[in-house]
């Protein structure tokens, strides 16, 4: 597989070498850790231990420029592009024509110098890592065998799991749907920010990523069931997991003051049911040359684990280790930022000189890289995220229109097969409320695809009591682009997000009001209709530590009658909150 040479002298396309795009990566240090080889001892092996009725409600655009925020016909350029690695034939590739400006659009917001940028978006990358419930792993507490989220990365199974009291997809309505907390784990002291990204469900554990560790917790009690001591932080993680595996990323030695980094190089797989480093790899090559290459994030699609970032991406076997491609030098100049995973497998590719760079979306056969398809986005998108991979979705904010930093202005409905444009969805800003990393490539969050529809909630609103707001979950049509009749109210002072798929119904947490506790819905996908799952409690301890979790920068899964809120991102706390108590991690549960 190939990769670019290194960008012209002073005209990086992301941060200088040896400098980290934030705190998940840094500097090259000295020393081999995550090559294979045998760990020391310890090292890998587990220790025991009324509303709105016209806000959101889909319907005709409004009247605006003519071909832009509309399906239409994709504008086929002639010619192909190379493939995606050398010796591989040309993907056929069906570039969009340029689209015209977004009526009202601000143009974006003022620059940053590039240092700047480059701390605040690899830091708000990291931070909206699946907020909503992305990054959840197991439709029905890690049972099935290819435990995807079937939500922003993955198809919707179309109920072939059957019924289950009226529901088409495997969450049971509970007996009695009010919860009680189950456990709260407190949160680890640390001196600087740390990432801590990173949770998933089996049908054994609770599983949680903590400062330079990774812990499993039993699911009723939130005791640690093991715990896998790493070498230094962890820098990225997958949200997918198959058989019970994932993979990660993580620094090869502990942070030392006052540099508070290292760089993001080593890449492993984790059985999540024992705890066990399965293999650690890093290579070398690409734009980092002879020094390690670093990674900005890690995903798992199909069987392989592969990670991508501003040195170009590698991939590996994740049952046995074994690689399957690395950052080569590119004639035309790519490299892989990242790669979207689940069911399949989705580059995102940077390619061209830095005046005139352009990003290709290809769909890759997850053994060897080869390119089974290629899109070419259109001119002003300079990033892009993978919401799924089949059917393929990818976002982007063309020419910098959303204006409300949230990497949105369209979705793109890609024929993952022929890499023909299905349909683009234009998401006005002030209209919906979906966010993606503005460097990541799977870094979206509160929007699920399933059903062959994009689901997204709209912005809140005034709803329809004397006060308070509130919000709807809409959808639209992936074949067409078009808007469906579809329509779920969060009611009257509560707003509500999707987390993920379950079968053919979409599962939705609603954010509660002041004196209330937070929902978790089932929306069948036939009808819409809501049923309750959970209702979290009242009491005013309670509210505080649930309402501590904030939708925007912490992690939400929902499985087999249990709710995991976990925190993202650690940080130093204050003299003025020494006292207070603050959880990494809390459930509430309905068993």
């Amino acid at each position: 597989m190939t990769q670019p040479p290194p960008p012209p002298p002073n005209q990086p396309p992301g941060p200088p070498p040896n400098q980290p795009p934030g705190p998940p990566t840094g500097s090259p240090q000295p020393g081999g850790f995550g090559a294979p080889q045998d760990p020391p001892p310890g090292f890998g092996a587990p220790t025991p231990p009324p509303q709105d009725p016209a806000y959101g409600y889909p319907q005709t655009p409004p009247a605006q420029p003519p071909g832009y925020g509309y399906p239409q016909a994709p504008y086929q350029a002639p010619g192909q592009q190379p493939g995606y690695g050398s010796g591989y034939p040309a993907a056929p590739m069906h570039p969009m024509g340029q689209p015209a400006p977004m009526p009202g659009g601000p143009g974006g917001v003022k620059k940053l110098s590039t240092p700047t940028q480059i701390i605040i978006a690899a830091t708000v990358a990291v931070v909206l890592i699946i907020a909503a419930g992305v990054w959840y792993a197991a439709g029905s507490g890690g049972s099935e065998k290819t435990n995807d989220a079937k939500g922003s990365s993955g198809a919707a199974d179309g109920g072939k799991d059957g019924g289950q009291q009226g529901l088409g997809g495997k969450e049971k309505v509970p007996a009695n749907t009010k919860s009680r907390v189950a456990f709260q784990l407190p949160q680890p002291e640390v001196g600087d920010l740390t990432f801590v990204g990173g949770s998933w469900v089996t049908d054994k554990a609770y599983v949680k990523t903590n400062v330079r560790s990774v812990v499993g917790h039993d699911l009723a009690k939130g005791t640690p069931l093991w715990t896998l001591q790493l070498p230094g932080d962890v820098c990225a993680v997958s949200r997918h997991m198959k058989d019970n595996k994932t993979a990660i990323a993580f620094e090869a030695t502990k942070r030392v003051p006052p540099k508070n980094f290292q760089p993001c190089t080593e890449v492993g797989a984790i059985d999540l049911n024992t705890g066990k480093l399965l293999w650690t790899r890093s290579v070398s090559g690409g734009n980092a040359g002879d020094r390690k290459v670093a990674y900005n994030e890690v995903t798992l699609g199909a069987s392989t684990v592969a990670a991508g970032g501003t040195d170009g991406g590698a991939a590996w076997d994740l049952t046995t280790g074994k690689e399957l491609w690395k950052p080569q030098v590119d004639a035309d100049s790519c490299y892989d930022m990242g790669y979207g995973g689940g069911e399949g497998l989705v580059a995102a590719r940077k390619c061209g000189p830095y005046d005139n760079q352009y990003v290709l979306i290809q769909n890759l056969e997850p053994g060897t890289g080869a390119p089974i398809s290629s899109y070419k986005m259109p001119t002003g998108v300079e990033y892009a995220s993978v919401v799924s991979t089949k059917p393929l979705v990818v976002a982007a904010d063309v020419g910098d229109t959303a204006g409300d930093g949230s990497g949105i202005s369209d979705f793109f409905s890609i024929d993952e097969k022929t890499g023909k444009l299905k349909a683009k969805i234009s998401a006005n800003a002030e209209r919906y409320a979906g966010e993606c990393g503005s460097t990541e490539v799977e870094a979206c969050e509160k929007l699920v695809v399933g059903n062959n529809r994009l689901y997204l909630p709209t912005e809140d609103h005034e709803g329809g009591g004397e006060y308070g707001d509130t919000n709807e979950i809409v959808s639209f049509d992936l074949t067409t682009g078009k808007p469906t009749t579809d329509k779920a109210d969060a009611g009257d002072r509560y707003s509500m997000v999707p987390l993920r798929m379950d079968g053919a119904n979409l599962i939705a947490y609603k954010v509660p009001p002041y004196d209330k506790g937070g929902q978790v819905v089932s929306i069948d996908g036939s009808t819409f209709k809501q049923t309750v799952l959970m209702e979290n409690p009242s009491d005013e301890a309670v509210r505080d530590a649930e309402e501590s979790f904030s939708l925007e920068y912490n992690e939400m899964l929902y499985a087999g009658g249990r709710l995991f809120l976990s925190e993202n991102m650690l940080s130093e706390r204050s003299s003025s909150s020494s006292d207070e108590k603050k959880y990494l991690a809390m459930s509430f549960t309905t068993n």
